[in-house]
């Protein structure tokens, strides 16, 4: 008979071990190895006569694709994340810090899905009640009554996944959301709920009814601390889409990134706003970050970022101060710092800019990340902005990479940014002067072709009490 042993696992990557340790040394994190009690199964003897194949190969050309492969989903800020609807026989994976609106996004989806097609949703962290007044107030609109309640929307209270496929069986739903799969546990498995067993498991199990039973299914999962999803990194392998819901607790935006997707386009973003009736869709998010700006004041320029297939345009932010400690600050928000760090350091070399005795800070408005490096333009200006006390033209937007000479190099999808840029009322854009040419530039916005940095800043800040413009 087998014997039960124990080993240690870690909670990050998966790594098995004999012993405890400190430290993982497959993934290095801190304290993860937790104990788990091991009882291997008899192993099965294997026929060499009986059939072994279940599944029957097929020609391309025979395979029938229905015409309507995705279910309608009518929030489209949602719908477009996903690739334009829920496809059936997916598994979706969504994290996000706790508290940032997760099961209240999810929630809205099956009351809406509801009125169309059969959702089951399954919570392990809260009651039936709980779940109840949460939809009710979502449905609730100032001082109205209460909307009509969907017949179809069937709420349960479940951690044991062999209990949630029962009931999978016995209603037979079009969507199934599982709140979350770090509560989940299968009763085989000796490990408590959340550890990397018990979750990698319960994920291919659910991953394989999705598959044959055509059922569309959504899991939400926890993040660390760094903001990675918790768990083993095999999960995010298993699931066909993994989103992440995305914003500063302190704003009420909300951005809902996909980072993998098989049905759609990676990295496209979907912007909502958190209110009394859960999360609302911003069909603008460029006019809604630009709500607030200050067209006159220094240290502010506009940048032209995409997410995904969406040009969005942002206010970029730069102040620059006199430092009373030896070392000088350099301090971003929504920013890399290592990004920074070589724009100030072209701005002092390159374009004469004296940093060395100046903290810089720099923020993006509305708590969002700007990764790309189509930005560094407009973070340069917002800092000479600053430096110089000279505001930049409020018509103009600012495009470009800087490399390390001074020189501004071409990002892609320049015409797309162009019209969104012209549709939100801009007149002008410097960008990168083209060296081959394609694609002629979208009316309405004035295009400034400029070689260097020095260029673009001598263009971009007003000219001083004298009618000069900055010179260094």
């Amino acid at each position: 008979m087998p014997k039960t042993y124990t080993q240690f696992v870690c909670q990050q990557c998966g790594r098995r071990s004999p012993r405890d340790m400190g430290r993982c040394p497959q993934c290095g994190a801190w304290n993860s190895m937790v104990e788990e009690v091991v009882a291997p199964a008899r192993a099965a003897r294997l026929s060499t006569t009986g059939p072994l194949i279940r599944s029957t190969p097929q020609r391309l050309a025979e395979i029938n694709q229905d015409a309507d492969e995705r279910l309608p989903l009518s929030i489209a800020e949602f719908a477009r994340v996903l690739g334009g609807g829920v496809v059936p026989g997916s598994i979706v994976l969504i994290g996000g810090d706790p508290g940032i609106g997760k099961s209240t996004l999810l929630l809205q989806v099956a009351l809406e899905m509801a009125s169309y097609a059969r959702v089951l949703y399954v919570s392990g962290e809260e009651s039936v009640r709980q779940i109840k007044m949460r939809a009710l107030r979502l449905m609730r609109s100032g001082e109205r009554e209460v909307e009509h309640v969907p017949e179809d929307l069937f709420l349960v209270t479940e951690t044991n996944l062999e209990a949630i496929l029962e009931h999978v069986e016995q209603l037979r739903p079009h969507l199934l959301i599982v709140d979350s799969i770090q509560t989940t546990s299968i009763p085989e498995l000796e490990s408590s709920a959340g550890s990397v067993s018990q979750v990698r498991e319960s994920a291919s199990r659910l991953r394989e009814l999705a598959k044959a039973s055509g059922l569309a299914v959504f899991l939400i999962g926890h993040v660390t601390k760094e903001g990675a999803i918790a768990g083993p990194r095999v999960l995010e392998h298993i699931v066909d889409t993994v989103l992440y819901l995305e914003g500063d607790r302190f704003q009420s935006y909300r951005l809902l990134r996909s980072v993998k997707n098989r049905f759609g386009a990676t990295s496209e973003v979907g912007v909502f706003e958190m209110g009394e009736r859960g999360l609302a869709e911003v069909p603008n998010p460029s006019e809604a970050f630009l709500a607030e700006r200050m067209t006159s004041a220094p240290g502010s320029a506009i940048a032209v970022t995409m997410e995904g297939t969406r040009p969005l345009l942002v206010e970029v932010q730069g102040l620059t101060s006199p430092t009373p400690f030896g070392n000088p600050r350099r301090t971003p928000n929504g920013v890399d710092i290592n990004r920074l760090l070589l724009i100030v350091a072209v701005l002092s070399r390159r374009s004469g800019l004296r940093l060395g005795d100046q903290d810089v800070f720099v923020n993006v408005v509305g708590g969002l990340t700007v990764d790309e490096p189509a930005a560094d333009l407009a973070i340069a200006a917002a800092i000479a902005s600053s430096a110089h006390n000279l505001p930049v033209r409020a018509d103009t937007v600012l495009i470009g990479e800087v490399g390390l000479s001074g020189e501004l190099r071409m990002v892609g999808q320049m015409p797309a940014r162009l019209r969104e840029a012209a549709n939100l009322g801009f007149k002008k854009a410097i960008v990168p002067r083209r060296l081959r040419k394609g694609e002629s530039w979208p009316d309405g916005v004035q295009v400034i072709e400029v070689r260097s940095l020095h260029q673009a800043l001598k263009q971009a800040l007003l000219a001083d009490k004298d009618g000069a413009p900055p010179d260094g």
